[in-house]
């Protein structure tokens, strides 16, 4: 029994805010589970953070109110703490009676990073980093992901958007994973999706799972994949924060050619040979990444 769980990054809307979007999954063998759960929360206890969410994109932001408190590097984390909030607090009560739009905006922000104001951002930095490390090091997981280039994507041409693209091709790849792998016993290998929790999104997927189960997708009859998807907070586990990790590490790859956290979980790509099949870069043939280059090999 195999468990993928599902987050995506960046926004599917066209034009959006981001130039891509990463749908990705990362699987497990079900026996795996308490010990991956085990790596994640070492890591979070180091730097104080025991059953807190791992939100990639809040985690890495600058928090500019650091910079203005003296010392605050050297400082305990308790003392970081308090004086981040009270700085936050005063903040806030000043925009409260200034600026009403930038108050409620500047209070989602605050509210979202919350859990990680007590760490500079190289700290902040490092922990992703030494999760990422430990998700490597899983040589049982492997990752599926569909990466859109929006600029590429022509939807009369395809005629999906780009959310469904990615859902189809994310489930044909693991349902591949599992015939593939199962093939010596046949009938024992299933899969189980469990997906963030995107009100949005979740109606959307059910019910292309359902046409799924009934015709099969572009690629493939599902026969290892049971049920719908599972739709579950985040903030409450663990393995899908890493498929929000691994969505990350992709897009900001594409967009921004940073690489030491692809590298990292890219590693878990699902392979046959050379050949990095549980990970597509959807954008024009000219392209030279590291994706398209592993995806194309031969």
């Amino acid at each position: 029994m195999y468990i993928c769980y599902i987050d995506e990054s960046g926004t599917s809307n066209i034009p959006g805010n981001t130039s891509h979007f990463v749908l990705a999954g990362v699987s497990i063998p079900v026996q795996y589970w308490k010990s991956c759960d085990n790596d994640i929360e070492y890591v979070k206890k180091k730097y104080r953070l025991i059953d807190k969410e791992i939100h990639v994109a809040w985690i890495l932001r600058t928090y500019p109110e650091q910079n203005k408190i003296a010392n605050f590097e050297k400082l305990s984390y308790d003392d970081r703490t308090f004086q981040i909030r009270a700085f936050r607090t005063a903040e806030l009560l000043r925009l409260q009676r200034s600026n009403s739009k930038q108050y409620l905006q500047t209070k989602k922000n605050y509210r979202l990073t919350e859990d990680y104001a007590h760490l500079t951002l190289n700290e902040r930095k490092n922990l992703i980093i030494d999760i990422a490390k430990k998700l490597s090091t899983w040589g049982f997981a492997r990752l599926f992901a569909e990466c859109i280039d929006k600029i590429q994507f022509n939807s009369v041409h395809t005629t999906k958007s780009v959310d469904e693209q990615s859902f189809e091709q994310v489930i044909s790849r693991f349902e591949q994973y599992l015939q593939v792998s199962g093939s010596k016993c046949p009938g024992d290998n299933f899969g189980l999706l469990i997906h963030d929790n995107n009100p949005t999104v979740a109606k959307k997927h059910t019910l292309l799972m359902k046409k799924f189960h009934k015709d099969g997708t572009r690629w493939v009859h599902l026969k290892n994949i049971i049920e719908t998807p599972l739709f579950v907070d985040s903030e409450l586990t663990s393995m899908v924060q890493m498929a929000d990790l691994c969505a990350y590490a992709l897009r900001r790859y594409l967009e921004n050619k940073e690489e030491v956290l692809f590298d990292l979980v890219f590693s878990r790509a699902e392979r046959k040979g050379s050949v990095a099949v549980g990970v597509r870069h959807f954008t024009n043939k000219s392209c030279t990444c590291k994706i398209c280059n592993e995806h194309r090999r031969s």
